[in-house]
């Protein structure tokens, strides 16, 4: 890309003997929204620290609005808004109060903003960040983040435990970041319905290792779905490239496939089913699918069901 607002290459990270973020790159296009997505465990947040120059590489390195990400000046870092995972606040702080300490960072600060968000989540001024809900602490973040106007929005898992109303001012402020030119959002989420809703640009980490990086219809047009039905029980599956996913129940057998290659209507007529049928795939299943164990599979409770009683007394 010739304009990427973030930039990583090989960018790792161990924990003692662990390896939590493995050899990833990707560069953030400016003037997305940008779906940072994965597994629990997968290494988001520690990516996202090591890109904001809150923690050290283990090995390679990245680079955020041109500058080294180790090395940000404070000019650079007035331009990044990060809204961190379970929004962190100072307790004691009022609501005031935090703002006053928040605007003494940024050159910019558009006091508009940050009075909207703060009354659209029904916050008193007076009170102790410590004493706020759940929400209204998001409210509070929030308001703190957008308020400086940054070129860049980094946002760890935003919508954790929000109501949908809660949820619909998130993405409503997000919207309105990426109302001016060249703003950038980049967005950690298990929330898929809302990823679908804002983003344009897919990163996916699984099990540590950058599984995909495209825009998001591409993704959505590379992964189809399959349903085969047979007189009894489906045969065994031939070897299928980029196979994601299979179920099987009773005489069903449903295939989901990354990149399906031509011929692979001709592979799945040669297992002889009474009727075959691509099917329409959503987003949300199609992400499911791509980040699953890739491995023939049941209904997990219906299995559970044919083991009734093997292991009772």
């Amino acid at each position: 890309m010739s304009d990427a607002v973030i930039s990583a290459s090989g960018l790792t990270k161990y924990f003692g003997k662990k390896c939590v973020v493995d050899q990833v790159s990707f560069e953030v296009p400016r003037g997305s929204v940008t779906a940072f997505l994965g597994r629990n465990g997968s290494g988001k947040t520690t990516t996202l620290r090591m890109l904001l120059g809150m923690m050290e590489p283990t090995r390679g390195g990245s680079t955020i609005l041109g500058h080294d990400s180790q090395r940000i000046p404070p000019r650079a870092r007035a331009q990044i808004g990060y809204l961190a995972e379970n929004h962190p606040l100072v307790p004691w702080m009022t609501v005031n109060q935090a703002r006053r300490f928040q605007a003494a960072f940024y050159p910019r600060w558009n006091q508009g903003i940050f009075d909207a968000t703060v009354d659209h989540f029904g916050l008193d001024r007076g009170t102790k960040a410590g004493s706020l809900s759940r929400v209204q602490r998001e409210g509070l973040a929030l308001a703190c983040t957008l308020a400086p106007e940054p070129e860049l929005l980094v946002l760890d898992d935003p919508a954790l435990g929000l109501d949908p109303v809660a949820r619909r001012a998130l993405l409503e402020s997000i919207l309105f970041i990426m109302r001016t030119p060249h703003r950038t959002v980049l967005l950690s989420s298990h929330l898929l319905d809302d990823i679908e809703r804002v983003a344009d640009y897919l990163l996916i980490l699984d099990r540590s290792v950058l599984r995909a990086a495209c825009p998001l219809e591409v993704f959505r047009e590379r992964i189809a779905q399959y349903q085969l039905t047979f007189e009894s029980e489906p045969p065994p599956l031939p070897e299928i490239p980029g196979l994601l996913d299979t179920l099987r129940v009773n005489h069903m057998l449903r295939v989901t496939v990354a990149n399906p290659r031509e011929d692979l209507d001709a592979v799945l007529y040669g297992l002889h089913p009474i009727e075959l049928q691509k099917q329409p795939l959503n987003f949300q299943d199609a992400i499911t699918a791509y980040m699953s164990d890739h491995r023939s599979r049941g209904f997990f409770l219906e299995m559970a069901e044919e083991g009734k009683g093997k292991g009772a007394a």
